[in-house]
C-alpha cells in the first residue's frame, strides 16, 4: 500500500466498516512505519482491472505480529482474496521473526472468523466493547509461527492470485 492507495482504501473502509472505520490519518500513520530499515508494518492491496478490491495491514513488535485489518470488496467475497491477503501477512510475520501473530475479529463475524480458524489462529479471550461506537465485542485469537520453517505458517494450499495483482 502507498499513500495513493490511501482514497480508494478509505471508500471500502468505510463501506465495510461504517461505524468503526479507520481515518485517513490512522493509514498515514500505519504507511509512515512500512518504509525503511526500521520498517514494523507491512500494508498491501489487491487491485483486479485497476480497482482496489482488498487490502490488509499487519504491524510487528518484537516477536509478536498483530494483524491490523484485512478487507475484502463485497463482490470478492468467496474467491480467495481474504486468504491470499492473510498469506501476504502472515509471510511478513515471518520476515519480521514473529513467535506468534494476534488479531482481534468481530464477534458477529463469523466469515472472518471461520478464514482465521482454516490458518490456524485460535480464540483466546474477548475485549468487551472493543468496536466502538457500536459497542460490539472483539473475539481475540493467536497463532503461533513455524518462522523458522521457511513455510507461511497454517497457510492452506492457495493458488495464485489470478486476476489480482498484490502491490505492497
Amino acid at each position: 500500500m502507498r499513500w495513493w492507495d490511501i482514497d480508494p482504501v478509505l471508500e471500502l473502509e468505510k463501506d465495510l466498516f461504517p461505524e468503526d472505520a479507520w481515518s485517513r490519518g490512522m493509514f498515514w500513520s500505519e504507511l509512515a512505519h512500512a518504509r525503511g530499515p526500521g520498517a514494523t508494518r507491512r500494508y498491501v492491496v489487491a487491485t483486479e482491472s485497476g480497482r482496489l478490491v482488498g487490502y490488509a495491514g499487519l504491524a510487528a513488535s518484537g516477536d509478536l505480529g498483530d494483524v491490523q485489518t484485512i478487507a475484502v470488496r463485497r463482490d470478492q467475497w468467496g474467491t480467495g482474496l481474504g486468504a491470499r491477503l492473510l498469506t501476504e501477512l502472515l509471510r511478513a510475520a515471518t520476515a519480521f521473526e514473529c513467535a506468534e501473530v494476534m488479531l482481534e475479529c468481530r464477534v458477529d463475524n463469523v466469515r472472518a472468523q471461520k478464514l482465521y480458524e482454516r490458518f490456524g489462529f485460535e480464540p483466546i479471550g474477548f475485549r468487551r466493547g472493543y468496536y466502538q461506537p457500536g459497542n460490539v465485542d472483539a473475539l481475540v485469537m493467536r497463532m503461533r509461527t513455524a518462522s523458522d520453517s521457511g513455510s507461511v505458517p497454517g497457510s492452506p494450499s492457495v493458488n495464485g492470485a489470478q486476476g489480482t495483482e498484490s502491490n505492497g
